[in-house]
């Protein structure tokens, strides 16, 4: 008898328990009733814990509860012994695969989209940003063609003066010097010279600027190159977000673009938000980010050099400086007016770039702000951080003084503020 009373009284303590939300109630508590206080307040933790994990393993297998149930689930895991709720971790998308996404996503939104060069189809693209797109959309959409960019860009060129809207890959920038002619003079040009009768849609894309250990022929920008042209948007991405954001307003847009990429961001991870995985979402061609907040000096780059930035900002904030970092995005049209704002809050200006020095991107921003109402309120000369006016050696030793790396801009920041 005395056996079949405790199994009673602990079917009843269970019942009162789930019915109150895990409190140590009616016949349960009769039972502990002798207990010390701390052994009361550990099973009654114990039994909170239970109600919880009973309660998310029944959400197993059926969608996760919303609304009032959803609070009420987690209000009960917080209140259980050792666990603690935490924000979902963030999404990380390498370079690489923001590109990818977003022409798939264009390709699958407008049936004029189509992409074209050397290798993007059966091989995926030499750098794998058309990794699965030619399986999924055929030879009319992904189109190889031969090792002529003068010829296939023409064809491109062609097809968007007669309303597609063709996405170019150079396998290298490097390589466009073949067919600057049909971007310069036949895309760039034609819209003004029809008096905006015939429009251009077209992207030009593909990796820009040094990679390692390809040399002198194969290490260009061409940021100053195409800015320097009317007629043409030039973009240059940093982050995943960038990337992705940047190629979907490119290919809508209805003037020619060029999309200057890196070779040795493509296979790094950045945090993606969640309005950035939007299909909807674009970067406005035209407008800067600021990285980093800061109230000393200035820092303007764009593409890897970002990187560079963000790192030597790091660092110097150790030391007591605050660096505003401004990713440009987008080269031509600039951004003057974030520069300009940002160089009247901090006093001071350093520009960060991996192409030459002479008539670079740096020396633009720097002219502009001279010749605008932000020169007023420099306490230092801009200077400039960039690759050496040599072309680029093939020894890595060499290699790396030739590029900008963090170390320079750090000097040049302290240089610049006199420290």
């Amino acid at each position: 008898m005395a056996y079949k009373g405790r199994a009673a009284r602990r079917r009843a303590g269970r019942f009162s328990r789930e019915r109150d939300g895990g409190g140590v109630t009616g016949s349960s508590a009769a039972a502990h009733a002798g207990a010390a206080p701390s052994a009361l307040e550990d099973t009654a933790k114990m039994a909170a814990s239970a109600a919880a994990l009973r309660h998310l393993g029944a959400c197993l297998g059926r969608l996760p509860p919303r609304g009032r149930a959803a609070g009420r689930l987690q209000q009960q895991l917080q209140q259980c012994r050792g666990i603690r709720l935490s924000a979902p971790a963030p999404i990380q998308v390498t370079v690489r695969d923001a590109l990818n996404q977003a022409l798939d996503e264009e390709l699958e939104r407008d049936e004029r989209v189509f992409l074209l060069g050397e290798e993007v189809a059966q091989y995926d693209g030499a750098y794998k940003i058309s990794r699965g797109l030619w399986k999924k959309y055929g030879d009319k959409r992904v189109i190889d063609t031969p090792i002529s960019e003068m010829g296939f860009t023409g064809i491109a060129v062609g097809a968007a003066m007669a309303g597609l809207r063709p996405v170019c890959e150079f396998m290298t920038f490097n390589f466009s010097m073949q067919a600057i002619d049909q971007v310069i003079n036949s895309a760039a040009k034609t819209c003004y010279m029809s008096s905006g009768s015939i429009a251009v849609p077209i992207v030009f894309r593909g990796p820009n600027g040094a990679s390692a250990g390809v040399a002198a022929q194969h290490s260009q920008c061409f940021a100053a190159w195409y800015g320097h042209c009317p007629g043409l948007k030039v973009v240059s991405p940093w982050s995943s977000e960038d990337a992705r954001g940047l190629l979907k307003a490119s290919i809508r847009d209805d003037n020619p673009v060029v999309m200057l990429e890196n070779e040795l961001l493509y296979g790094v991870p950045f945090e993606m938000s969640e309005q950035a995985q939007s299909k909807d979402f674009i970067v406005p061609i035209g407008k800067a980010k600021i990285e980093r907040q800061g109230t000393h000096v200035t820092l303007v780059s764009h593409s890897r050099p970002v990187g560079h930035c963000l790192e030597a900002a790091a660092v110097l904030a150790k030391e007591g400086v605050e660096c505003e970092v401004i990713n440009l995005r987008t080269i031509r049209p600039m951004d003057i007016e974030t520069v300009e704002a940002s160089v009247v809050k901090t006093n001071h200006l350093v520009t960060v770039e991996g192409g030459w020095p002479q008539f670079g991107v740096g020396a633009e921003i720097c002219a502009r702000i001279m010749e605008g109402s932000a020169f007023n309120y420099l306490d230092a000369p801009a200077v400039r951080v960039t690759g050496a006016d040599v072309p680029m050696p093939y020894a890595k030793n060499l290699e790396d003084n030739c590029i900008p790396q963090v170390k320079d801009i750090i000097f040049a920041v302290k240089k610049t503020l006199n420290i």
